[in-house]
Order: structure tokens, then sequence, then C-alpha cells
């Protein structure tokens, strides 16, 4: 098996690449059920060789550290681009542990989502379209993690964010969809704008794509120098390593970039699932891991990214526990875990104060990718289960989603695991990782980051739970109808619900072990408190009992004057500190009119005014000509006569 899976590791993202093809060129048109068969067959094939190659990954390469010291392993490459003799752009499989871990995360995630879109989209009449798009994603994020160099996984970055805007636009009858699809795809472009700037500056300054080459140490040196940009002096490898970070910033939707992801809730919500969960929005924290070793040479980078990372996690938090939207709820859980496994791979450079060592903490990075592994599950299973109780009560608000426990009893208890997991209650799986993170950031002397990841996980405890209480312990509206569950949503609802609950326990040990930084250096031993846990366990559970109190009951009155209280606060909540409003000021007043009119009318005054000038004038003189041009004889011989006139007496002036 080892033989097989690792060579032909490519296999795993051609199979969902075929799914599209086959799909969207001819059988998406002709056929649901041979469609369904598709959509199924071949990304479940996907998923099965994903788990060989992550256990031929397991026994060939990390079970061998004296063969692999650096735990990767180029599987597959061939040239593609030549763009000078010392610099070549390559295609290839680039396996190491977290895009091993990634592979099989993506295979599982998108069989989960597939098997729930057959009864979600059952009825839409664009269901070829959807399992095609929904394929190509799945292909563009595999060849994301696979890619062993910069160029690759930049093509496929691209491939990422056109099949999402098409995802997120999936019903473009809707205005607002299609507005959340533009939003989302100008901002990613925006932050992919400096990305790309710094892949150029990047391979021109190292003659390298390639991420073994970049994450060297040869590379940071020799990047590590000052620079004048704007008669400012900046270090060379800060610059470089901030414009790559700026794709990931996007991508992941930290703050202030975040504003597209909210509304990319507009698509289908297995889009939504696969979007939050696993894929898309993860793609900037893998970026960020996979140049972590060359981040952590600048200590101006680490400082922005776990800087932005916890901002981020509060901000979003702190919004998602006003909002009523099921799926926005989980859009802003997801920003506050992204900022959690951002801030984690900052956590990695000891400050100061951490006990006077040097070096880097490896936990910092096995912390934040075993987040995204357990985050993966949780989340995915949240969606998916909002989803199944959109599709009972036609609503997306929370308010309409009361008394649902006893109809729909297999999606209560499988999001109540997923809950507890978010929330960080032992033994769950987000326990564990949460556990890890704030073991990072306080191992690394970062008090204020540890601080504020504390008391994230409180608030996250309490939304979550508004979430939940709301949905199935609060009051049945008197309108509803009769509710019950669907098959196929309910399937992947309750298997994602077993990773939810024993995948941080059974995963802790492996990933401390085996995800470590890519550095040719050692770390100090850090201690671990005893009182770390409880404390995590404990904001936890404070936000789960304070939950309880609000809406546990059934009884909203004692809610409604707490938020009558907090009317101001509660304002700036709802409207997001009013964040998009300042966007759309800056974009429809300040550059639309303010500068964008401005220019237009001098181009179409101005410009094309003078422009229009000459044309009328030559104009004028060919029509002058055509009258002369008569073929009367008299008119020829008096402009020759004339014409001599004019030659004689302009040449006898003194000019």
């Amino acid at each position: 098996m080892a033989d097989f899976a690792l060579p032909y590791s490519f296999v795993i993202a051609l199979l969902p690449l075929g799914a599209f093809l086959l799909i969207g060129l001819w059988v998406g048109r002709v056929s649901r059920g041979l469609t369904m068969v598709i959509t199924l067959a071949l990304p479940g094939a996907s998923l099965l060789l994903a788990l060989a190659l992550a256990w031929s990954f397991f026994t060939t390469v990390l079970a061998h550290p004296e063969l692999y010291p650096n735990r990767t392993l180029i599987a597959a490459e061939a040239a593609w681009l030549n763009f000078t003799p010392q610099l070549t752009g390559s295609l290839g499989v680039y396996l190491d542990p977290i895009s091993v871990m990634m592979i099989v995360v993506i295979t599982a995630i998108a069989l989960m989502v597939n098997i729930y879109s057959v009864g979600y989209m059952r009825d839409d009449p664009g269901f070829g379209r959807f399992f095609a798009l929904l394929n190509l994603f799945s292909f563009s994020m595999l060849g994301l993690v696979m890619s062993p160099n910069l160029l690759q996984m930049f093509v496929f970055w691209e491939l990422v964010g056109v099949s999402s805007y098409a995802l997120i636009g999936f019903w473009y009858q809707k205005p607002s969809a299609v507005a959340a699809s533009k939003k989302a795809f100008i901002v990613t472009r925006f932050a992919d704008a400096f990305f790309l700037v710094g892949i150029i500056a990047l391979a021109f300054l190292a003659e390298s794509f390639d991420f073994l080459t970049l994450n060297g140490g040869e590379t940071a040196a020799r990047l590590s120098h000052p620079v004048q940009l704007l008669g400012l002096e900046f270090n060379q490898l800060a610059v470089v390593g901030l414009l790559i970070f700026a794709g990931g910033w996007g991508k992941s939707a930290m703050f202030p970039l975040h504003i597209w992801l909210p509304d990319a809730m507009e698509g289908p919500t297995p889009v939504s699932s696969i979007i939050h969960s696993a894929t898309m929005v993860v793609a900037g924290v893998f970026l960020a891991a996979r140049m972590l070793p060359l981040f952590a040479a600048s200590e101006v980078v680490l400082e922005v990214v776990r800087a932005v990372g916890v901002f981020t996690a509060l901000f979003a938090a702190a919004i998602a526990v006003v909002q009523t939207d099921i799926k926005r709820i989980l859009a802003f859980s997801t920003l506050s875990q992204l900022g959690y496994m951002m801030f984690s791979l900052g956590a990695v450079q000891l400050s100061g104060a951490a006990y006077g060592h040097e070096g880097l903490n490896p936990l910092g990075y096995s912390a934040s990718m075993f987040h995204i592994f357990t985050h993966a599950f949780f989340k995915c299973l949240l969606f998916l289960g909002a989803g199944a109780v959109i599709h009972a009560v036609h609503s997306n608000e929370v308010e309409a989603m009361g008394g649902l426990r006893r109809a729909m009893p297999w999606t209560y208890w499988s999001l109540l695991a997923a809950c507890l997991a978010i929330a960080g209650i032992p033994p769950l799986s987000g326990f564990w990782s949460k556990d890890a993170i704030l073991l990072a950031a306080y191992q690394s002397g970062h008090v204020w980051t540890f601080s504020i990841g504390l008391l994230v996980g409180g608030l996250t405890a309490f939304y979550m739970f508004r979430f939940f209480f709301l949905i199935f312990h609060g009051p049945v509206p008197a309108e509803r109808g009769v509710v019950h569950e669907d098959g196929w949503m309910t399937l992947p609802i309750v298997a994602l619900a077993i990773p939810s609950v024993v995948a941080g326990y059974l995963c802790k040990d492996f990933f401390s072990a085996y995800f470590l930084i890519p550095l040719p250096l050692e770390s100090s031993h850090l201690a671990h408190p005893v009182w770390l846990p409880v404390a995590a366990g404990a904001m936890g559970s404070a936000g789960l009992a304070l939950a309880w109190v609000f809406y546990g009951r059934g009884d909203l009155a004692l809610a409604r004057r707490m938020l009558h209280r907090l009317a101001l606060l509660h304002q700036l909540l709802v409207h997001k500190f009013y964040i998009d409003e300042g966007y759309l000021f800056l974009t429809r007043t300040v550059i639309f009119s303010g500068i964008a009119a401005p220019i237009k009318w001098f181009d179409r005054h101005i410009v094309d005014g003078a422009m229009n000038g000459v044309a009328m004038i030559l104009q004028a003189g060919a029509l002058l000509v055509r009258r002369v041009q008569n073929g009367q004889m008299t008119i020829y011989l008096g402009g020759t006569v004339l014409g001599i006139f004019f030659l004689y007496l302009f040449g006898r002036l003194p000019l």
C-alpha cells in the first residue's frame, strides 16, 4: 500500500476533478441519479486513498526520522515554467504532516457535504451545476495543500477563489447572493494582489518558488537586511513576509478584511459548511503555517500574525453574541476560531517574559494545526445541523426555531456534541486543541494574548449555547407546521458527531509528537501548569451556565431586560461596529463619488472631448476636400493658380 499511495497521491485530487468534468460537461444535464452516483463514488474513493496515504506516510516517513529528518517527501514533481535558468516553477505533490492532515480532512468533509447535499439540494433546478462546482472546489483545495511551491499554491489559491465565488452566488436569481459573491471575490482579490507581489519579490530575491528552499535558514539570512521604501528604512524580510501573509489575511477573513465572510452565508448551507469548516477560510492559516519557518526569522511578522489573530478572535466572538440569523452566528464563530488558529502560530515566538528561554515554542504550531483538525469536524457539523433546521422550519432566524428538541432528536444530540466541543468543555475535541493554544500563548509569555484567548473561550460557550437553546429549548412559534428530519441530511450530521466527541482526546499526543515546526533547532521545554486546563474548562462551563440562565428555560424576559439595559452596546454589536457601513462610505462616497466620478468626468469631457475635437477638424477638412473634388475643370484650374500664387507669396515672405 505504501508503494502505491505515496507516488500516486495526486490521484486523490484528480478524482474530484473527474467528478467536476463528468457532471459539469455531461451527466449533470441528463441524469440526477447518475449525478448522485458520481458525486458520492469519486469523492468516496478520494477519501479512501487519502486514508491510505496517511497510513503510508506515517509508516514510511514519520516512523523513520533517520531517513526523513524534516518529515517531508516530494511524492511527485514535474517542471512546468522555466522563468530563468535558476528559477523554475514546477507542479507536484508535497507531503508533510500538515499537508497530509489537510488532505484527509478535506476529503472527509467533502464526502460528508456531498452526502448531505443530496437531500438538501434534492428539489433545486441547479442540482447538477451545484455538484460540479462543489467537486471543483474540492479539487482546488486539494491542489492548494499539496503544492510544493508558492507558484502552484497561488494558481490553486485563485481557483479556490473562483469556485467559491460561483458557489456563494449559486442562487444568482437573488440580488443578495450576487452581491455577496462579488464582495467575497473583490475583498480576497485585494489581499491576493499583495500576495502576488510578495511571491514575485520572494522568488526574485531567493531565486526559488520551492518551500524547502524558501523555508531554509539561508533564505532568511539572505533577505534579512534593511531596505529603503518611500524614504523609510524597513527590514526586507519583514516586508516580504507581510506581503505573503496578506494573502492569508484576506482568505482567512482576518480583521479588517473579515467583511466578506458573514455575507457568504447567502450561498446554500452545504457551501457555507465546506467553506467554513476545513477549506477556503483555513487556507490562510495553512499558508501562514507553511511559511512559518521564514516568518519566524522576523519578529515583526510574528507579532502581526499574533495581534491580528487575537483581535479577530475577540471582535468576532463579541458580535456573535447578539446575532439572530443562525448562519451568521456560525459565520462569526468561524472568524473567532480562525483568530485562535492564527494567534497560536504567532505564539511560537517567545517573549522576553517567557522565563528567559530563547528559540521558538513548537507548541504554537502544533496547537494551531490541531485546532484546524478538530474545528473541521464540529464546525461542519454545526453548519449541516443549522441547514437541517433551516430546511425544516424555512427560516434563518433563531426566534422561529424554538422547541425542536423532540421533532429533531438526532440533530439535537449531534448539535449538542458540537456545541460542547466548540465551547471547550472537557473531554470533547475542542477542549484539547483550545487548551493547547492557550498553553502555547502562556508558555511563550504572551500574557495578554492568553488572557483574551481565555475570555473568548467563555464568550464562545455563551453564544453557542444561546444558539443551541434558542433552537431546541426556546418557545415554539404558534404558526409552525409539522417538522421532521431528512435521512440524507441526518446521516452525515450523526457521523460528524463522532470525531467531534473523540478526535481531540485520541489525537492530542500525535499532534504534539509529529506536528513540529520544520526548523533545525530545538526549543527549551516549557512547563504545563495544572491549573490552565481547569481554568479553560471553567470558562467554557461559565459561558454555558450563563446561556442557560438567559435562554435555556424558554423564558426570554430576562434576556430582553438585559439587552434593554445594554442598548447602546447591543446596537453596536448588532451593526458589527458599523464597519460594513464604513466600507460602503469609503467605496461609494470617497472612491466612487470623490475619486472615480471626477476622473470619469475628466475622461468623458477632456480626454474624449479632445479626441472628438480632432475628429471634427479632420471631418471638416475632409468635407472641404470632397467639395473641391467635384470634377469641374474651372475649379481645378482656379485652385492651381491660387496654389502657385500662395507658394510664390510664402516664398517671398521672410520667415
